[in-house]
């Protein structure tokens, strides 16, 4: 098969990336390892940006979602910190649909089922990729690879230099979690309690008890779990459950593994079966502990383990927590985000969650050292361990995704390297679908 663009991860970021390119004329093909798009935000159960969606392809997806009832309206989350403005969560199922669908009608050649096993790389630049599936090893050819993998897997294998979490000798990473739904909960009994209670530091507690069905978001449960845990006898390794409502199902954040290497497989399944044993404890306490969870069941379990962090790519340029908090102007800003700052302590203190104003990311750090006509986007790009605190959240990984496809379509139309894309071209573009680029554009 051959292709302009080849885009590598189907998960939160591949799509945009493809539809991007593909609306732009650009032969795509789109190679996921599972049956369907969306990875985290929909097999993963995350179902929810940690910000707001403030325009462009994003934004787009957000509006048709919520126009067929898969997503609410955004809202304020209140949190020890002061507020964070946030997309609603969305119905993983009907994204999954919609997804799968603005790709097929852009043009997109999807390949579900397919993993990639590397890429081929001839005088210094990738040629194509070399995939596995039911009918054997295949290659498929392409002018431009994206790699939306989110573990940088092709970059790595491409000799992309790269580091690890914090780049440290501990390599010091955010921890892995696992999702899971639990059914048959009295929403409206756990909204009128969680009002009155001094162990829900962050919350947002819809008044309107028709938006709670999408609009209810709570995190906190410290004191609880901790005397749970004293007086049941149960180890734990997070401090905290984070509760949230879509399309008027229940979606529970609460498990945490410290300290894995995701690229053994030891380990990964060792983290998948303690989760388990988390996902377990934890329901258990919300059945016995929290009002409404009275005759509360485990719904469904994640089939996917939620990964936060693992290989940042070096790039033209790493962007820095600084970069990320002041502000930095960057003339060539591929998208202005407003992801809050979300960072689950590597040594497994409380979350550190909270709404900064937003920052810019500028095409350089999608384009990675070492190798030519390859572009990264999602939580792999060129950024440090304190920038990726922001840059990981899925409003930033949409948000490069796009700013990939439309770049990898403008360098084929001009016919030059990826690297060298007229920027100012790429800008105009995304303008022109309502991104944001720079800080100021952001609307309050």
């Amino acid at each position: 098969m051959d292709a302009d663009i080849v885009v590598v991860g189907g998960g939160t970021t591949g799509p945009f990336a493809a539809i991007s390119a593909a609306r732009l004329g650009k032969k795509v093909v789109l190679i996921e390892r599972f049956g369907s798009l969306g990875g985290n935000l929909t097999l993963g159960l995350n179902t929810k940006p940690s910000g707001a969606l403030v325009g462009g392809l994003p934004l787009e997806v957000w509006d048709l979602a919520r126009s067929v009832g898969g997503a609410g309206a955004d809202y304020m989350a209140l949190t020890k910190t002061g507020g964070v403005k946030i997309a609603s969560p969305c119905d993983p199922e009907t994204m999954k649909i919609l997804m799968t669908r603005l790709c097929v009608d852009s043009g997109v050649q999807i390949l579900f089922e397919t993993f990639v096993s590397g890429p081929v790389v001839e005088d210094g630049a990738i040629k194509g990729v070399i995939v596995e599936c039911k009918a054997g090893r295949q290659f498929i050819r392409s002018k431009v690879v994206i790699d939306c993998s989110a573990d940088a897997d092709i970059a790595a294998q491409a000799n992309v230099p790269f580091v690890m979490g914090a780049g440290d000798s501990d390599v010091t990473m955010q921890p892995v979690s696992m999702y899971y739904t639990m059914t048959k909960v009295d929403i409206k009994k756990l909204a009128a309690w969680a009002r009155t209670s001094n162990d829900i530091p962050a919350r947002a507690i819809p008044e309107n008890e028709a938006d709670l069905d999408y609009g209810l978001w709570l995190t906190g449960f410290n004191n609880m779990l901790r005397s749970f845990s004293e007086e049941e006898g149960v180890k734990l390794q997070r401090d905290n459950i984070t509760l949230k409502t879509a399309d008027g199902l229940m979606y529970v954040n609460a498990t945490r593994v410290l300290g894995i290497d995701i690229f053994s497989p030891v380990e990964f399944t060792a983290a998948i079966v303690e989760c388990y044993r988390q996902i377990e404890a934890t329901a258990r306490f919300l059945r016995e502990r929290v009002p409404g969870f009275e005759n509360a069941r485990i719904g469904q379990v994640a089939p996917v383990l939620g990964v936060r962090e693992t290989r940042h790519v070096l790039g033209e340029y790493v962007l820095t927590g600084p970069d990320t908090i002041d502000g930095t102007y960057f003339e060539d800003s591929i998208a202005a985000d407003v992801s809050a700052l979300d960072i689950h302590d590597p040594k497994g203190g409380d979350v550190d969650f909270q709404g900064l104003p937003p920052y810019e990311i500028p095409y350089r750090s999608l384009v990675p050292m070492g190798v030519e006509q390859l572009l990264v986007a999602g939580r792999c790009i060129a950024a440090d361990h304190a920038a990726h605190a922001r840059s990981r959240n899925m409003p930033a990984c949409m948000a490069t995704g796009q700013a990939a496809g439309v770049a990898a379509a403008v360098a084929i139309d001009d016919g030059v390297n990826v690297r060298a894309a007229d920027v100012s071209k790429v800008q105009n573009i995304l303008r022109s679908l309502g991104m944001p680029l720079h800080g100021s554009d952001v609307k309050n």
